[in-house]
Order: structure tokens, then C-alpha cells, then sequence
């Protein structure tokens, strides 16, 4: 029996790389892994500026992705905006999330949309092309019970949560507490790693903040760092191996992660499996969705002196933060990759 053909549908901006693009590539590890001939179509998509996004999205309007050398292609899962405007008689989508600047981030300062006609008409022209390229899917999966939420609440559009294991599953470990918190990620606006800087004039010395992850913030970050006199307290690990982040999450005394209403976020997920507390926000959105406060980590107000209060108390009661850790880690342990794939392709058997 011919095995089954899936493209996956990514949209990769060139030199970037983040959350959404290791989920593509480890989907299509795992895909390919049980028996699926799995290959990875990618466009390139730019978000500004605002007027060229129109165009851009209507590439995948336009790709073919039916067929191959004569040889038909099964089944498309398309992944975050654009990606979900392409045809093909079985899409399934599985929505990491949409252009967030049309919707939940719309009118903050996040959003590069203004009062100008025509982008007013462009931000409507990306909400009626997702209404209606959204409906196409076969069966709608999210990556987060908050991106189900974003969808049904602009959109009127129901789907199905369908959380995405870590990476580097099966591999994290717990090292011990030591006098450090961590933050693992890019560096980007939305992130809010200002905050967790700002945060350190609130947090006793020694405790020292990692931050490992590169980005368009850096600059602004270490200028902050030095204007606060922080220097010898703030690291930037930059972009580190595979093994060394491991070691990172396994040796933190905690993990902080407080970004504008996250999808999902894998940071709370990895923290959780390398038995640490995290320290978030009332307005991270995903990483609510496994932080109960004061039992598995803290759910705090997005001030620079809550999360150093929280943040100090973890780092003088290491004994709170092992059993907070512990906490935190059934609930994340199950997710795992037999459950996504049996879901994705639920129309193949």
C-alpha cells in the first residue's frame, strides 16, 4: 500500500526563528517518523508593511498543492497566517495563530495598523479572507485553548485545542536550584523581557537573570541593563546549544516568562518538565493555562516590582519553588506527540 502524502504548509520569515518554526520541523520529524511521506512547503511572508500584506497572503491562494509529479497529495495541514488561505480538497488546519495585529493586538501599541483608509480596509480584507479560508479546513486544531478562544471570540470559528509537546521532550532534567532565573526565548517586543530586567531592581543580590535567546530587542535590552546598573546581575546567553539550554532550565531556580497574551508558550511547558516554578502574568495568556498561582509558580500583575516580589520570594525559599515545580509537572508530562499526529490525520485511516 502507497504511504499516505502530507505537505505541511509553513510561512517562514527569512533568518528568523522561533516557537513556530521548530513545531513545523519537528511535526514533520514525527509525521514522517509514522510511516506519512511528508514534505514542507514554505513561503516566505514579510508583516510589513501594511499594504503588502494582502498580496503576500494571496500567494497561497495561488500555490499548487494538489498534486506532485502527476502523483496526488493527501492531505495539507496549514499552520499560522497565511498559510491557511491555500486550497486542497482535505486541509486540516492546525492554527498556531493569525495575523494577531488584525485582531487581539489591534489598537495596542504592539500594532503597526493606523486610522489610514486603506489599511482600515486591508485589516477588514485579512478578517473576511479568514472567515472564509478557515471554513474550508476539514477539522480546525489550535495550538492553545487561548488561540480557540481568540478564534471563536473575532471570528465565530470553533476548534480544538491540541497542545505541541517541547522540542526537546523526553530530555529535560531537574539540576538543582541554583542562583539564577531564566528566560528562554526571543527577544522581541511582545516578550517583555524589559520587564523581567525592570524587575531586578526589586530582586536581592546575588540572584542573577539568564536570558538566552537573540532577537531585534537585544540593543535596547543591554542599554537597559547598563542604565539600570544591572551589568552584573543580567547575562545574555544569546543563542545557545541544545544541551546548554537543558542545562539552563535544569539549574534555574526559576523560570520567568510574562509576554502579551502568548499562544501557548513553551517555556511554561519546558520549565514544568525540568521540575521549575514559573514566574508569568495576569495578561500571558497561554501560559495560564498551566500556572495556577501560588501552587505551581506565580500569577502576578505585569509591574516590574510583582514580578521582583515574586521572583525574590522563590529565590529565598528554594524549598517553595522544588514543591512548586514539582506541582507544575503532571501537568504537562502527557503531552505528547501519538495524541497530535492520531488527531491530524484522523481522515487518512
Amino acid at each position: 500500500m502507497a504511504r499516505r502524502s502530507i505537505c505541511v504548509c509553513s510561512v517562514q520569515a527569512p533568518f528568523i526563528t522561533g516557537g513556530a518554526e521548530i513545531l513545523v520541523t519537528e511535526l514533520t520529524k514525527q509525521l514522517k517518523a509514522r510511516g506519512f511521506l511528508v514534505d514542507t512547503v514554505n513561503i516566505p511572508f514579510k508583516w510589513y508593511p501594511v499594504v503588502d500584506i494582502i498580496k503576500q497572503a494571496l500567494i497561497w491562494r495561488f500555490a499548487e498543492v494538489t498534486e506532485s509529479n502527476g502523483v496526488p497529495i493527501d492531505m495539507v495541514i496549514a499552520t499560522k497566517f497565511p498559510s491557511y488561505l491555500v486550497k486542497h480538497p482535505r486541509k486540516i488546519t492546525w492554527l498556531f495563530h493569525q495575523h494577531r495585529e488584525v485582531y487581539d493586538l489591534y489598537g495596542t501599541p504592539y500594532c503597526s495598523f493606523t486610522d489610514d483608509p486603506e489599511e482600515q480596509e486591508i485589516r477588514q480584507t485579512i478578517i473576511r479572507m479568514d472567515n472564509k479560508t478557515l471554513r474550508e479546513s476539514k477539522s480546525i486544531f489550535t495550538i492553545s485553548k487561548n488561540v480557540s478562544s481568540r478564534l471563536e471570540r473575532f471570528n465565530g470559528i470553533a476548534s480544538t485545542p491540541l497542545y505541541p509537546p517541547p522540542h526537546y521532550a523526553g530530555r529535560y532534567h531537574d539540576g538543582g536550584f541554583g542562583d539564577y532565573a531564566l528566560y528562554a526565548g526571543r527577544l522581541e517586543q511582545l516578550k517583555r523581557c524589559d520587564l523581567l530586567i525592570e524587575a531586578f531592581r526589586h530582586v536581592d543580590a546575588p540572584a542573577r537573570l539568564v536570558l538566552a535567546g537573540r532577537g531585534p530587542q537585544l540593543d535596547n535590552l543591554e542599554r537597559q541593563v547598563e542604565r539600570l546598573g544591572l551589568s552584573d546581575r543580567v547575562h545574555f546567553a544569546g543563542f545557545v546549544p541544545e544541551d546548554e539550554l537543558l542545562d539552563l532550565y535544569a539549574g534555574a531556580f526559576a523560570v520567568l516568562y510574562a509576554p502579551v497574551d502568548e499562544d501557548y508558550g513553551y517555556v511554561t511547558v519546558e520549565a514544568f518538565l525540568s521540575g521549575k516554578p514559573v514566574v508569568t502574568c495576569t495578561d500571558s495568556g497561554g501560559t495560564l493555562e498551566f500556572v495556577e498561582d501560588d501552587v505551581s509558580g506565580y500569577v502576578v500583575d505585569p509591574s516590574a516590582e510583582s514580578v521582583g516580589e515574586a521572583i525574590n520570594r522563590l529565590f529565598h525559599d528554594r524549598d517553595r519553588a522544588r514543591e512548586m515545580g514539582a506541582a507544575g509537572k503532571p501537568l504537562v508530562e502527557r503531552i505528547g506527540w501519538d495524541h497530535v499526529v492520531e488527531s491530524l490525520t484522523e481522515s487518512l485511516r
